[in-house]
């Protein structure tokens, strides 16, 4: 039987990114834990970490291994909770994968009707890159991936592509970067920083192709395979960048930019993707819902002068 002290310490370690730090937080010697580690390993037969300078890190059979040992103790103390609290306060647990090119607004309102549903749900997010979040999809980890495409033609994993909406795409900048580049979109691009999601996104070839059929050349300077991360860059002044037109004000709102323009030529698609043609979760089907309800109607944007005077605002607090 798997040794589950052994698997203990081994999601120790993997968390930790080393034997010393995990160490310190299980109240051992390191000695003690790396020799528990090579046992584990010896029994199973296979390499769970390879060294990389100072640090450790996960080979492919570990990072595998790390997978179902979250999931085996998330398991155990759902099943400790239900057994304290008496079934009254059982809850479905609803896994879903995120694609990480996936922004994150767009993330959250389309999950938000989950945590509305009359049943108890806990929602467990994972993102990662498409194709491994379709690969525990197909072994039933999780039970649907959110992603910008739909399954890759020729693949063979078993799944189901449900488009639940789209949206024109913006471009937004700092604005100090607005300014600099003045009004005339898509024009007033030319020639400006340019940070481009990731090759995981569809964005990642459809815009530059946009681009150059408009004649306008901007400077790649950066590649996100992060949204979020993508963003921040962008708030600091780093270069213009694209979000789906209906997330405009939140963007805004969060991150202290503004609009430059916008255009219904370049379209970010939204997919719900699941092992079942037809949806059956019925935390699955909440999302198809309201996605379709509308959910990608744009909110009303912050116009730029009230964008300015929101910057400025929080400039303000800051001193």
């Amino acid at each position: 039987m798997l040794n589950y002290k052994h698997l203990h310490y081994f999601l120790a370690v993997a968390r930790a990114g080393g034997v010393i730090r995990a160490a310190e937080r299980l109240h051992l010697t390191p000695q003690t834990l790396s020799g528990q580690i090579a046992q584990f390993e010896e029994r199973l037969g296979v390499a769970l970490f390879q060294r990389a300078g100072r640090r450790l890190e996960l080979t492919e059979a570990g990072r595998l291994a790390l997978s179902y040992a979250e999931e085996i103790f998330q398991t155990g103390a759902e099943l400790e909770d239900l057994l304290r609290h008496g079934a009254e306060e059982r809850f479905v647990t609803f896994r879903v994968g995120i694609s990480d090119v996936l922004p994150k607004f767009t993330a959250h309102r389309l999950l938000a009707p989950v945590l509305a549903l009359p049943e108890a749900v806990r929602l467990v997010c994972q993102e990662d890159r498409l194709d491994r979040l379709l690969a525990d999809l197909a072994i039933h980890r999780l039970d649907m991936v959110l992603s910008d495409r739909p399954m890759p033609p020729g693949t063979e994993i078993k799944g189901y592509s449900h488009q639940l909406g789209e949206s024109a795409l913006a471009f937004m900048a700092a604005p100090a970067l607005a300014e600099r580049l003045g009004p005339g979109f898509p024009a007033c691009m030319n020639g400006a920083p340019l940070l481009l999601p990731g090759g995981d996104s569809a964005l990642h070839t459809s815009l530059p192709r946009w681009l150059e059929r408009k004649g306008l050349h901007l400077r790649i300077v950066g590649e996100f395979a992060d949204s979020a991360l993508m963003k921040a860059f962008g708030e600091a002044g780093a270069g213009v960048f694209p979000v789906p037109a209906a997330s405009v004000a939140e963007v805004q709102a969060h991150y202290q930019v503004l609009k430059l323009g916008e255009t219904a030529e370049l379209r970010e698609r939204f997919f719900l993707i699941s092992a079942e043609r037809r949806l059956t979760h019925p935390a699955a089907r909440a999302v198809s819902e309201q996605a379709r309800n509308g959910l990608f109607a744009p909110l009303a944007a912050v116009t730029g002068a009230a964008a300015a005077a929101m910057v400025l605002a929080a400039d303000a607090a800051k001193d």
